[in-house]
């Protein structure tokens, strides 16, 4: 076994697991947080959705709630959880049509669009209790728009001195619920409208 160089702590049952070869590299303090799964979608890039058939907010509806991470559902638009949320509860209201642009929203859609965003709001104060919030759409590839091809909204909780070091030094945000957990909680507190929405196929009731 290799002898330890003293720079970090010793852990009970490692030398059971560690053989004697030595990988480049010196021992420092720091405590890394591997995130390899957002390699994939690194360097995919944002131009990589352009199509219905392979756009996530596309795909999204046609899947069950809990797979997707759908929150909930309306009549021309849902409720998701970000898959890479800057902060737990980060929430996207989408259209189910495939548009890029916010203008492109129809008179019906926009009033969905806007009161579904303002129960985000209000349902993420009642479980999270934040202390403001961040609401955007970033339209076009040049906004800055992960997507561009299809319109999403922003609904991003934020507490006091949420932003440290961490996003900014080390690009890592660092999360402390599961998508699953805060998906359930938010799906759970939300206020159910009788006899409107769609069901968790993705078919509105009256279809």
């Amino acid at each position: 076994m290799q002898e330890r160089s003293g720079a970090g702590p010793e852990y009970p049952g490692d030398d059971a697991v560690t053989d004697d070869f030595g990988l480049a590299g010196v021992p420092d303090a720091f405590q890394r947080l591997w995130t390899p799964h957002r390699m994939a979608y690194i360097k995919g890039g944002q131009h990589q959705f352009k199509n219905q058939d392979d756009c996530p907010f596309c795909v999204a509806p046609e899947r069950q709630d809990e797979d997707s991470l759908i929150v909930y559902r309306g009549r021309t638009s849902y409720v998701v959880l970000n898959l890479f949320p800057y902060n737990p509860g980060h929430l996207l209201v989408c259209p189910y049509r495939h548009i890029p642009d916010y203008t492109d929203l129809t008179v019906e859609e926009t009033a969905e669009f806007a009161e579904l965003t303002q129960t985000a709001m209000r349902v993420l104060r009642k479980v999270a209790n934040p202390a403001g919030f961040n609401l955007g759409m970033n339209q076009g590839v040049a906004g800055g728009a992960g997507v561009a091809a299809h319109l999403h909204q922003h609904v991003v909780p934020r507490w006091g001195g949420d932003g440290n070091f961490f996003p900014v030094i080390a690009q890592t945000k660092a999360i402390t619920q599961t998508l699953g957990e805060v998906r359930q909680q938010v799906a759970e507190a939300w206020p159910q409208a009788s006899g409107a929405g769609r069901t968790s196929a993705g078919a509105t009731d009256a279809e």
